[in-house]
């Protein structure tokens, strides 16, 4: 079995969602998909530069293609960013099609799987009013707990909040932390305390910033306190959680084993979120979360992809034992998120009550609905052409 070629697709969802399709002379097709946050125009294009060094390979050696196209670019400058997103993308899909010649689910080929299915927290960010008011964040909670979610999180980082002094530096002023705290012991009452509750703070804030705000919510007995500053210095993210007891999550803007080698070494994380289908695709991030394992540090991966990005992540999660919970993102986009595949069951989505169950068909065992597809492609680039 041979690659005979590699096309994408874009579609809305988070902005521009990047599909990846790999075709073999046998016929077999594989599907994957690059997280969206590089913009499709740039990974589009990484693909399209990286697809000649796939032609002719092997799509069940999985991870030599990897390394081969890794090992084609060291010269390209640090490994990150587009480059590693687009790999990752391709990653997944030579994965569905390894899974499908073998006839085997993805988690079968990642050594099998812990558990049979994957608990997920809902991304409530600002809650159902955009100016992100108490009572939208509480009215969002409680529906995602009614619908059977056992972890949500909510954003609480407000660039325009009217206290705001400058446009540019976000260091923390009494108001703004006061709301902060008003909307999370409004969110903690409403779930009660058996409900995982996560804060997001984007990597917004500096150290004093992020030391008063952890200190503030530690008695709502967060799940964890997300990116309170930016991961990439280490120092600084030992400093706040060397100062809380409010658990600290980082790393949605990692790449590869060796971007979280450091942080997970300095002690400087109490949980890490490396973004599947962004990090450098599912066997990368196994062995991410072996290094976490190493460390006793659970594994929570951020995740904003379609139904077909989030049950490859799905697989990966289900094959490793320091698992805690998956994000789930598609609240404001639900309709258009589960019209772009075709749910196992037939139901009509992957998401049941706060779970997604995996599927033991072939591959990632979702395939593209290709009406939803099209209904929904970003103008300009074509549908696996």
């Amino acid at each position: 079995m041979r690659i005979v070629n590699v096309t994408t697709a874009v579609v809305a969802y988070h902005g521009e969602a990047t599909l990846v399709r790999i075709d073999t002379d046998e016929g077999l097709s594989g599907y994957g998909e690059a997280n969206p946050d590089a913009g499709a125009g740039a990974v589009v294009g990484m693909i399209n530069f990286l697809t000649p060094l796939l032609i002719g390979e092997d799509p069940r050696n999985v991870e030599r293609c990897w390394e081969k196209l890794r090992r084609g670019n060291v010269f390209a400058g640090p490994q990150g960013g587009v480059f590693v997103i687009a790999l990752s993308g391709i990653e997944l899909a030579l994965w569905d099609l390894a899974g499908k010649a073998a006839g085997q689910p993805v988690h079968r080929l990642l050594g099998g799987k812990f558990r049979d299915r994957i608990r997920l927290y809902a991304d409530c960010g600002d809650g159902d009013d955009p100016a992100g008011s108490v009572a939208g964040c509480v009215d969002r909670a409680q529906r995602m707990v009614a619908e059977g979610f056992t972890a949500i999180k909510f954003d609480i980082d407000n660039l325009r909040h009217p206290a705001k002094y400058d446009a540019f530096n976000h260091t923390i002023n009494a108001a703004e932390l006061r709301s902060m705290v008003e909307r999370v012991a409004a969110v903690r009452e409403a779930i009660g305390p058996d409900i995982d509750l996560a804060i997001d703070l984007h990597a917004r804030y500096d150290v004093p910033s992020a030391c008063r705000i952890s200190w503030e919510l530690e008695p709502f007995h967060l799940m964890w306190l997300e990116e309170p500053l930016p991961a990439e210095n280490i120092d600084a993210l030992v400093r706040v959680r060397s100062q809380t007891r409010t658990p600290i999550c980082a790393g949605e803007n990692l790449y590869l084993r060796w971007g979280f080698r450091e942080l997970l070494e300095r002690g400087a994380v109490d949980v890490i979120e490396p973004d599947v289908p962004k990090c450098g695709g599912l066997a990368e991030a196994k062995k991410i979360a072996n290094l976490a394992e190493l460390h006793y540090i659970p594994f929570a991966p951020h995740l904003v992809s379609t139904p077909l990005g989030t049950m490859a992540t799905s697989h990966q999660c289900g094959a490793i034992p320091n698992f805690l919970v998956q994000e789930w993102h598609a609240l404001e986009e639900r309709a258009v998120w589960d019209s772009y595949v075709h749910a196992p069951d037939g139901s009509g989505s992957i998401v049941k009550d706060g779970y997604i169950t995996l599927p033991d068909a072939p591959g990632i065992g979702v395939e593209l609905d290709m009406d939803g597809v099209r209904a929904h492609a970003v103008a300009g680039y074509g549908v696996f052409e």
